[in-house]
């Protein structure tokens, strides 16, 4: 009977995370559009419901409804379970993030590298979904993309080596409880613009979304797919958008800390200051996507593997000797 309800116990501790997760995904969603209009002056969604907030149901409806085409000469199989891999390995990575010092699914002591080999999974989606749908455009939109995420995910990995060496502990809490007396990125603000551009680069995102280059591509690694298939490549991308904004949030400002203790900041709950730091970093997303042009492929590797990596390596460097030089390694 005991095992029983902590069967059921877990159960519902995951749905009460993967429910505000998809929910979220759905209103960035408007959140997105809306930011990109004001940029450029229009109005965005704002006919179904309220302002507009109703438009992102109104989508998945469509969605929902719409055939899915499956093209004859693609690998069925495999043309299938890719949006699945994408969506799930999105969604499973939620499960290590803590929204406060007690409310995290699974805390693990290698919670940063469970979601580092998470995320570097979410590639294989995308392969699997190119390849299968034998075509070329969506097959060159995978190679592009495999190629783009294994060159960011080295830099993100010796970012977050800066990260581990001023903590000591690969435990995300630990990371959060560490920047108690001062966020992270403040000492180590240069590798906050790095890894929030290799953010965008490992989400696909404006100006890097080179995978589904409209222009070249026509929709990349999702040319052949529609309906409800199509919708869970787009809702697992923004799974991952969120996910990088978590991870930036809690290696560098802070995750669910307040950042002054005053009163009346003191009262406004832990997850609270978790998501509001989610949601400024997705709308700094939203804007870049508005503003800035795509880059070309050769711009992109160059600023990956001449710029990024070698600039992410002297850093570590500095940052390890800084905390020897003054004695402030973790555990001395």
């Amino acid at each position: 009977m005991t095992e029983l309800f902590i069967f059921f116990e877990q159960i519902y501790r995951i749905l009460f995370l993967l429910i505000p997760v998809l929910v979220s995904v759905a209103m960035i969603v408007w959140l997105d559009r809306r930011v990109w209009a004001f940029v450029q002056k229009r109005r965005g969604p704002n006919v179904v419901g309220p302002f507009g907030l109703f438009q992102t149901l109104a989508d998945a409806l469509k969605y929902i409804f719409k055939e899915i085409i499956i093209p004859a000469s693609s690998n069925k199989v495999i043309f299938i379970l890719a949006p699945i891999v994408t969506m799930t390995l999105a969604l499973i990575a939620w499960a290590v993030i803590p929204f406060s010092e007690t409310f995290v699914l699974a805390d693990i002591n290698v919670g940063i590298l469970y979601l580092f080999a998470v995320s570097s999974l979410g590639v294989y989606g995308i392969i699997m979904g190119g390849w299968a749908s034998n075509s070329k455009y969506p097959f060159l939109g995978a190679i592009r993309s495999a190629a783009q995420m294994v060159s960011y995910e080295v830099s993100i990995g010796v970012i977050i080596i800066n990260v581990l060496l001023c903590v000591g502990s690969l435990n995300l809490s630990d990371i959060v409880l560490a920047q108690k007396d001062l966020w992270f990125v403040i000492p180590l603000f240069p590798m906050f613009i790095i890894f929030f551009i290799s953010a965008l680069a490992e989400t696909n995102r404006p100006p890097f979304d080179l995978p589904e280059a409209e222009a070249e591509l026509v929709a990349g690694y999702q040319t052949e797919y529609s309906g409800m298939m199509y919708a869970m490549f787009w809702l697992g991308e923004y799974a991952n958008i969120l996910l990088m904004c978590a991870m930036g949030s809690i290696l560098f400002l802070g995750g669910w800390l307040s950042p002054i203790d005053l009163f009346p900041f003191n009262v406004i709950p832990a997850p609270i200051w978790l998501i509001l730091k989610i949601l400024f970093l997705f709308i700094l997303f939203a804007l870049i996507k508005a503003i800035v042009p795509r880059y070309r492929y050769d711009q992109l590797m160059k600023l990956g593997w001449k710029i990024f990596l070698p600039f992410s390596l002297i850093y570590v460097v500095l940052t390890a000797s800084f905390l020897m030089y003054f004695d402030l390694l973790p555990g001395n």
